[in-house]
């Protein structure tokens, strides 16, 4: 008896073995236990695999017929984190993997150039749209840009002099040390460029984190019912990138500077709420990107183009920008938004007219 209920449990493995081998689901299960079993494996890099490459000839910002991609950490949706969100909300909002102040903080720098790490089912032609220019002109002598920040309190590592009273993990208050002081300065190299710019320098996210991208969404739209010649909306944030065990913070090998990396995010229309402008938001992205990786090329990361839309249906010319993470200090990442600037102003500045 003990021999027959042996066999029957071989048996039984064996045809599951079997039906996991043709279904495929060997190989993803096979691939989740590598991704679980990497040494300190960052939450929000993703790990992109080859795949063929299309037997037609590639047009930009088509839609493929291929498997739809694994979504990055860093897509994930605000409704895994806090479930009481209205729908909305939960579609849309960015989620952040924060990890305690005494984790262990290691350098990395993410390759990234003229790329883009796209997490949608739409193909991406790169040359294609570099080729065919931004698309967008901003006015003159009227407010032009818009800089916000979703996420007003993101701040970071607490360094030197730049020390805070944190109101979460890596965040506060305190606009001196929280990401609106990175606006600041994005704000001030754009009009010495002659650039017009609104920085609005208001706390989405505090006291409540829940439905921060609804409160800076109708502070966008009110922005532009009274200045309709807003082009470009950026909201600026900081990553996070870590484990419960390690923080990494990301560096730019740049001679003579100690700069986070900078990375910009593109929301588009394939989550099913409607978003016209992606493609030129995506296209401006391309350009600033263009601007920046000439003069220094390991400062931006690859863009970003994930399925949510972030706001970035408000107006075209949108789009995240990603300065540094909450490994990095507050120097580190003013150095790279110094780089940033002044790369993308003058490319910016020759869209006016």
């Amino acid at each position: 008896m003990q021999a027959a209920k042996k066999l029957a449990i071989m048996g039984c493995a064996t045809m599951a073995l079997y039906l996991l081998t043709v279904s495929g689901a060997a190989e993803r299960l096979g691939d989740l236990a590598a991704e679980r079993l990497g040494d300190k494996r960052m939450k929000n890099v993703v790990v992109v695999r080859e795949t063929p490459a299309p037997t037609a000839a590639p047009m930009p910002l088509r839609v493929m017929a291929t498997e739809a991609p694994a979504h990055p950490a860093m897509a994930e949706t605000e409704s895994q984190v806090l479930p009481e969100m209205a729908p909305m909300e939960q579609a849309e909002a960015a989620p952040e993997q924060e990890t305690a102040d005494s984790g262990e903080i290691l350098e990395t720098t993410i390759q990234g150039g003229l790329s883009v790490n796209n997490a949608t089912a739409y193909w991406v032609d790169v040359t294609e749209i570099l080729s065919a220019g931004p698309g967008l002109s901003l006015p003159q002598g009227e407010p032009q840009i818009l800089i916000i920040h979703t996420h007003s309190s993101e701040a970071y590592t607490q360094a030197g002099l730049d020390r805070y009273e944190p109101s979460d993990t890596n965040r506060t208050e305190n606009t001196e040390f929280n990401i609106v002081r990175i606006g600041d300065e994005l704000t001030e190299i754009f009009q010495q460029a002659g650039l017009n710019v609104i920085h609005d320098r208001g706390i989405y996210d505090y006291p409540s984190y829940t439905g921060s991208y609804t409160r800076s969404g109708q502070a966008i739209e009110q922005y532009l019912r009274d200045y309709p010649s807003i082009q470009m909306v950026i909201d600026i944030h900081r990553d996070a990138l870590g484990t419960d065990d390690v923080v990494y913070k990301t560096m730019a090998e740049e001679d003579g500077v100690c700069a986070s990396q900078v990375m910009l995010l593109i929301g588009t229309d394939e989550s099913g709420l409607e978003h016209p402008n992606w493609r030129q938001n995506l296209a401006v992205a391309l350009y600033m990107q263009n601007a920046v990786n000439a003069r220094h090329p390991t400062l931006m990361r690859p863009i970003a183009l994930v399925q949510q839309r972030y706001n970035q249906h408000l107006s075209p010319g949108s789009m995240i920008l990603e300065v540094g993470s909450n490994g990095n200090t507050l120097q580190e990442a003013l150095a790279a938004i110094r780089l940033f600037g002044q790369a993308a102003a003058p490319a910016l500045a020759d869209l006016v007219g």
